[in-house]
């Protein structure tokens, strides 16, 4: 196995200099930079990520939190993260919370500094946020990702993404299809995560005259059977809905569900759509017609930030990094609105 030592004997320069070109730290000219990246190409060195550990007492480890593995959304973002820490050369740690604020506590509590020199939460319920202040407060390095409201930002570095929007997107879709009798499902209690892509939804519904009165909503959890289950329920006490709006992609799959057991033809005579853009939506028959995230986007942008904050010094201001906004996607499963709900 190359070594550091064959590499700046065969690049005519120091261990140290090689160390701080593949680190990118210190000053180095472009000329040497360049001449030690040939060298490390030519003779296929690659660091050893735990001897490096060991000599600087800090694991090349990031964490990741998700609240629920089982939802596919998470492990398709976890899979952009790795990619995104991979290329500065840290291995990733995933933690599944299962939802429980307990569990947690409990993983912050062993992966900060630790495990891991810095961590990444995914947009928990807002009762965590303490939690993660206590660890930065620490010294633990902590991002917050996938914020769903840049306009107010939490106490923390986080990457944002405007869920709002999301919300506004999905309804101006459905009313240029003309669906005036519109309901929603939304994959949170009514003040929990998903409330401002709801709220995008009913305050640009309102502004085109069109109400969504709370006999049409359903809350509940991020599921397909919730989603399914919900679906059953608003179809059954709100007659001649042409459209149902779901703050989810796995929320809205399940509405394609209990429409199939209902005997309705999606969308000739309901309309369906999300948000998210998992692989799932995509593969469906119908497939889902859902409002994408920038997924990959919001990941490397988490990785870069939660680099930036392993280097910071202390009492640096928090950052706040905001994505490309949701955009539209429109499949199989929206369509014109029936005559009879127009």
């Amino acid at each position: 196995m190359t070594t550091l030592v064959e590499v700046a004997r065969a690049a005519g320069v120091t261990a140290a200099t090689v160390s701080n070109v593949l680190r990118n730290r210190g000053k180095v000219g472009e000329e040497t930079r360049q001449r030690v990246l040939a060298a490390v190409e030519q003779l296929g060195y690659r660091p050893n990520l735990m001897a490096r550990a060991l000599v600087e007492g800090k694991p090349h480890t990031m964490a990741l939190v998700v609240s629920s593995i089982a939802n596919p959304f998470y492990p398709e973002f976890a899979l952009e993260v790795e990619r995104a820490a991979r290329k500065l050369g840290y291995f990733l740690l995933v933690c599944n919370t299962n939802d429980d604020p307990e569990q947690e506590r409990a993983y912050l509590d062993a992966v900060g500094g630790a495990l891991a020199q810095g961590v990444i939460v995914m947009n928990g319920d807002f009762v965590q946020l303490d939690a993660l202040q206590d660890l930065r407060r620490r010294g633990v390095p902590v991002v917050l990702c996938m914020w769903e409201r840049p306009q107010e930002p939490p106490p923390l570095p986080c990457v944002a993404v405007d869920l709002y929007q999301a919300g506004v997107l999905a309804a101006e879709h459905l009313l240029r299809l003309g669906h005036r009798r519109i309901g929603a499902i939304c994959g949170s209690e009514p003040n929990g995560k998903h409330r401002w892509r709801l709220r995008g939804l009913i305050e640009t519904l309102e502004q085109a005259g069109v109400a969504l009165p709370p006999a049409q909503l359903r809350f509940g959890h991020d599921t397909i059977d919730d989603g399914r289950n919900a679906a059953h329920s608003l179809l059954a006490s709100v007659p001649g809905l042409t459209a149902v709006f779901a703050t989810n992609d796995l929320p809205a799959l399940g509405v394609l569900q209990a429409a199939a057991e209902l005997e309705l033809e999606v969308p000739r005579d309901l309309s369906v759509i999300g948000v998210t853009d998992i692989q799932l939506a995509r593969q469906m028959r119908p497939a889902l017609s859902t409002v994408a995230l920038p997924t990959a986007e919001a990941a490397m942008l988490a990785v870069q930030m939660l680099q930036s904050e392993i280097d910071a010094a202390p009492g640096q201001p928090l950052p706040m990094s905001v994505t490309e906004p949701p955009r539209l996607v429109v499949r199989a499963s929206t369509g014109k609105a029936a005559t009879q709900g127009g």
